[in-house]
């Protein structure tokens, strides 16, 4: 029998709470294994409304009230000092306390990230928890960080990126070895500014599997499993490729609809735009880790359905199982490299 698991899930979270978070989590419980629970936390009554409509009773679902939604558009740190009951900030006590291993959110982004670092603390060895996200790619999917969580880094942070997402790609991917790679604006090792730089030259100190610079062509092309970079520059770049599947979509569309020959055409080749649309759909992916904090804590996208609910959910489990965080902080003491490189 597996050990007792238990999952926080935010239940207020997201465009369409509490309605697609209670889908996504009845989706999952319906597998799990004995000794493992998922809680969710929010308004109670609401959540027991839509738990009836899906008549999941019997599942293995607990419920703990928040008498407070943080909403999209507020400012997460002002919230978070008004809204001491919100899901959030519930949820992520109860992990603080040990009464649950995770917690997954698909709430304001702002206000799960610095909830997480106030409540969770840093782990051991880092000074600057990421969120790590999966881009698709030519071929395998690839890991991306930071991609939102610091806007200024200094090279000790990017080093310490790429030691927490190698471990990610390692145990949660597969990847046997993780090749990291760091973004700049040449392949060169003489090529960026002073933080890619220096961060270059820690990198190439490691032991990580440490392949050089990448080009912002190269980000896609799935040759790296980890790709590097400053939070302000991830964040950029994520916007910019959740955008690519909209737009060759609407062009698609407009020119298989121009005539009837290519309205023909478009019937036979729907299978394969399915599948398009699959491999940039974030929801295959669930939610993003927030990578550096002593605990487990998932981001998910706001426009998050139940199956990216779901998906987070067991991503949540499986870096429990793994004890990611135990690996990461192994990893850092390995490669010792400390404050004194923090340029």
């Amino acid at each position: 029998m597996s050990s007792p698991l238990r999952i926080a899930v935010d239940a207020m979270g997201g465009d369409q709470a509490p309605r697609v978070v209670v889908e996504g989590v009845v989706e999952v419980a319906s597998f799990l294994n004995r000794g493992e629970e998922l809680i969710l936390v929010g308004d109670e009554e609401a959540i027991k409304k839509e738990m009836k409509t899906l008549s999941a009773d019997s599942l293995p679902i607990s419920l703990i009230h928040a008498s407070e939604t943080i909403h999209m558009n507020e400012s997460p740190i002002l919230a978070l000092r008004k809204k001491r009951n919100s899901s959030i900030a519930v949820a992520l006590a109860l992990q603080r306390k040990g009464e649950v291993e995770a917690v997954v959110s698909a709430g304001n982004t702002g206000a799960v990230m610095a909830s997480s670092v106030w409540t969770l603390k840093r782990l051991e060895g880092v000074d600057r928890p990421a969120i790590a996200s999966f881009f698709p790619t030519e071929k395998e999917p690839t890991i991306v960080l930071d991609v939102g969580a610091n806007a200024d880094c200094k090279p000790l942070n990017l080093y310490q990126f790429a030691v927490m997402g190698s471990i990610y790609a390692r145990s949660i991917l597969g990847r046997g070895d993780p090749r990291v790679g760091l973004l700049s604006i040449g392949e060169e090792s003489s090529k960026g500014n002073e933080l890619t730089l220096e961060t270059y030259r820690l990198l190439e100190r490691s032991s990580l599997n440490f392949v050089g610079n990448l080009e912002g062509k190269d980000v896609l092309t799935g040759d790296v499993d980890v790709v590097v970079c400053d939070g302000f520059v991830g964040n950029v770049i994520l916007k910019f490729t959740e955008s690519i599947e909209r737009i060759l979509t609407t062009h698609f569309n407009k020119h298989l609809r121009s005539n009837l020959r290519t309205k023909l055409g478009a019937l036979l080749l729907k299978p394969v735009f399915e599948n398009f649309r699959k491999d940039f759909d974030y929801a295959e992916y669930g939610g993003a880790p927030l990578l550096g904090v002593d605990g487990v804590s998932i981001v998910c996208h706001g426009k998050s359905s139940p199956k990216a609910i779901c998906n987070a959910i067991l991503v949540a489990r499986r870096m429990v199982r793994e004890e990611i965080n135990e690996m990461i902080k192994e990893k850092l003491k390995e490669n010792n490299i400390g404050k004194r490189n923090n340029g």
